[in-house]
């Protein structure tokens, strides 16, 4: 039996529809991480349900969801987030970033974010995985809802898959942070659903949505892959940490 205890810093708000289906973003993540005998517990950051410091500690690894907001805006509990990513980044906490995760991860270690010249990108799309991810297919495809995107790394910083769309698409940071552009954790579903909303407000538009549908009729993301990948690096030495996925820099 596991005892390790996991964070989830959870930046949107959970729709009816996710609260419906999965209990919340929460029940979401932990069902595409969770393991028997493990502690998972949620932080609703956007309301200021930050991790006190004396529990930091405790965490064997941390996941930053993704966000309707900015990695870039300022925001009372966006600059404090920041903070709190400092903070775990010099407690070499392991970090997994999804989305605005992955962006304010890298605005937390000292890169850029921004909106993406090329405009949104909703849809599946085919990622390339860097040769150094020798435990994994060269080429994996990924759920993706997002019109912001990392701008300049942080140092020390290294990209570990891109694609045609997005120059990071995955970034590595030293052995214990590592950010995802991409959603691991959407379902069909869920990623539907998502650019119905987006659809509704306003945020895109209807030929945007179409194609983004399209694109995921077209192909279905290796949901499986993912969660290994995502699992081999939050969960340490008995799950193949990431200093044996990729190498150390030097």
């Amino acid at each position: 039996m596991s005892d390790k205890r996991f964070a989830v810093l959870l930046c949107a708000e959970d729709s009816d529809f996710v609260k419906k289906l999965y209990g919340g973003y929460f029940g979401v993540f932990v069902g595409m991480l969770g393991e028997e005998g493990e502690t998972w517990e949620p932080y609703r950051i956007t309301c200021g349900d930050f991790p006190r410091d004396e529990e930091l500690e405790s965490y064997d690894g941390v996941v930053v969801t993704g966000s309707c907001s900015d990695a870039h805006g300022n925001d009372i509990w966006i600059l404090k987030l920041v903070n709190l990513l400092k903070k775990l980044d010099s407690m070499n906490k392991r970090i997994l970033g999804i989305c605005f995760g992955h962006q304010i991860l890298c605005r937390a270690l000292g890169g850029k974010t921004g909106r993406a010249v090329s405009g949104w990108d909703v849809g599946v799309r085919m990622i390339n995985l860097s040769p150094s991810m020798h435990n994994f297919p060269c080429l994996l495809p990924i759920y993706e809802c997002h019109r912001d995107e990392v701008w300049e790394l942080p140092p020390q910083a290294e990209v570990i898959a891109w694609s045609d769309k997005t120059v990071v698409e995955m970034f590595k940071y030293k052995d214990h942070i590592m950010g995802i552009q991409g959603h691991p954790e959407y379902t069909k579903d869920l990623f539907l659903n998502i650019v119905d909303r987006l659809l509704h407000r306003n945020l895109i538009q209807e030929s945007e949505a179409d194609m983004g549908k399209a694109r995921a009729e077209e192909q279905v993301p290796e949901a499986e892959a993912w969660k290994r990948l995502c699992k081999s690096f939050l969960k340490g030495p008995t799950h193949n940490p990431i200093s044996a996925i990729v190498p150390k820099l030097s």
